[in-house]
């Protein structure tokens, strides 16, 4: 998710490292064992499934907020909504985590093959 480190902070650092993720996963350049991955899967699963749930819920945030007639509730308004979805809104970076999320599963996915094929060349060399 992002947080505002002031107007020189680097966004999407966790999708450019999803995306690492997943390419080192596929060169074969880590492996991880069938209890770790699932384990990882799990966990990543469960925050996707939290993300479908919950979508129709945070589009609210895409709304104005009915703050009344006021100048100021005027001006709040616009505001209170772009702070949802612009660039660097919640919800915007919500929907980048589900990419990442999913990246980051498919790496998990090719890493625990990765472990297998490597556990089964070194298991052939034993006999």
């Amino acid at each position: 998710m992002y947080i505002d480190e002031g107007k020189h902070a680097a966004l999407g650092k966790i999708g450019e490292s999803m995306t690492q993720f997943a390419g080192a996963a596929a060169a074969g350049q880590f492996a991880v064992n069938e209890a770790g991955g699932q384990a990882l899967i799990a966990a990543i699963d469960k925050l996707l499934d939290w993300l479908d749930m919950n979508q129709f819920k945070l589009r609210n945030l895409e709304q104005e907020p009915p703050l009344g007639s006021s100048n100021a509730a005027k001006v709040i308004k616009p505001y209170m909504a772009s702070v949802a979805t612009d660039h660097e809104g919640f919800l915007t970076q919500l929907r980048a985590l589900g990419e990442s999320l999913k990246q980051a599963r498919q790496g998990i996915e090719t890493a625990m093959r990765n472990y297998e094929r490597t556990d089964s060349a070194e298991a052939s060399k034993l006999t």
